[in-house]
């Protein structure tokens, strides 16, 4: 690995945190502002989430940028399987043939053997799949380390990366803490950051979201007291105590104004509807560098329609554990 890095020259795209940390954007589709990487460059060089398979040579470019070379890097590390945190995964590994994949141990059968969840999402996606995410590549399951409710990642020189089990937005979720800085990953767990605005929107897709285990791993979050929030989508927050209160209101109120239209109406189209009107007209514009066509990726990813369509998914388990026939067939994800 080479040490002659300056954190004032660094190619666009790469910001460095201080700490021996940086957050590399990795452009998602080929737009900015989508979806966040993170290098810590210590003794054993450490990357987080990797985005898509469109991503990974972006991720590449900027790893080697900051003098991590092919044989560098240690630990390849992704907060959960979802394609645009983890589609790159078997790219990386190709690309840096000496990196340990870790992953929580409800994912790494399928970083090993991804057809089953190429095929699920091939169903969702269609057309958009190859424009959005591209082929997850299989990973020498040899190389995949799962963890469970919790683990660890060696830095180096004393520092470890923490791993907590934090269900709710998915089943295989994991949030993660730098010992030394006290940094969070939230990957998903907190929803999507808009630093234009400071807004937080929930992240609810089908047909893992869970409401109690959502809640659950937001105050295991407040419990850890972090530094920063180092959100996939996008970038580092400062703000801890706030944008914590304000994931959670967020998040109760996207659930009972689902909860409400589907009281009226079991069409979704209707609580998607009611969303957009009550609880996404009081977001502010995205200003700034975000482009249109970004915003636009961030509405398919994580938008009115999927959010909507995970927790009527939701209500529908729910109502089912309660022995009530569901209002609607389960939206599949």
């Amino acid at each position: 690995m080479h040490d002659d890095v300056d954190p004032n020259a660094l190619p666009s795209g790469i910001t460095a945190l201080g700490d021996d940390t940086y957050a590399i954007d990795t452009r998602m589709a080929g737009y900015p502002g989508i979806t966040s990487s993170y290098l810590i460059r210590t003794e054993r060089p450490c990357v987080i989430e990797v985005g898509t398979a469109g991503s990974a040579p972006v991720l590449r470019d900027a790893l080697h940028a900051l003098g991590v070379g092919a044989r560098d890097l240690a630990t390849v590390v992704v907060t959960h399987i979802h394609l645009d945190h983890a589609g790159g995964v078997g790219d990386i590994a190709a690309m840096f043939p000496e990196a340990e994949i870790v992953v929580h141990e409800r994912g790494a059968r399928h970083l090993a053997d991804p057809a089953r969840l190429m095929r699920s999402a091939r169903m969702v996606w269609g057309d958009k799949l190859d424009v959005l995410f591209g082929d997850l590549r299989p990973t020498d399951a040899v190389r995949i380390r799962s963890v469970a409710d919790t683990g660890e990642v060696d830095l180096g020189g004393g520092r470890r990366l923490v791993s907590h089990y934090t269900p709710g937005h998915a089943k295989h979720h994991v949030g993660l803490v730098d010992s030394a800085t006290g940094d969070l990953y939230v990957g998903d767990a907190l929803g999507v950051y808009n630093h234009s605005t400071g807004d937080v929107r929930p992240a609810t897709p089908p047909p893992d979201f869970d409401l109690d285990s959502a809640l659950a791993s937001l105050r295991l979050f407040g419990d850890i007291a972090p530094r920063r929030l180092m959100f996939s989508h996008f970038g580092a927050v400062e703000t801890v105590g706030e944008t914590l209160d304000n994931a959670q209101q967020e998040l109760r109120l996207w659930v009972e104004t689902v909860r409400e239209a589907r009281s009226d109406s079991p069409d979704l189209d209707h609580a998607v509807a009611m969303v957009r009107e009550r609880v996404m007209s009081r977001y502010r514009p995205a200003t700034g560098a975000a482009s249109a066509e970004s915003a636009e990726v961030m509405e398919v990813l994580s938008g009115a329609h999927s959010n909507v369509a995970g927790i009527a998914h939701w209500l529908d388990r729910v109502a089912a554990d309660q022995g009530e026939a569901p209002s609607r067939p389960a939206e599949r994800g």
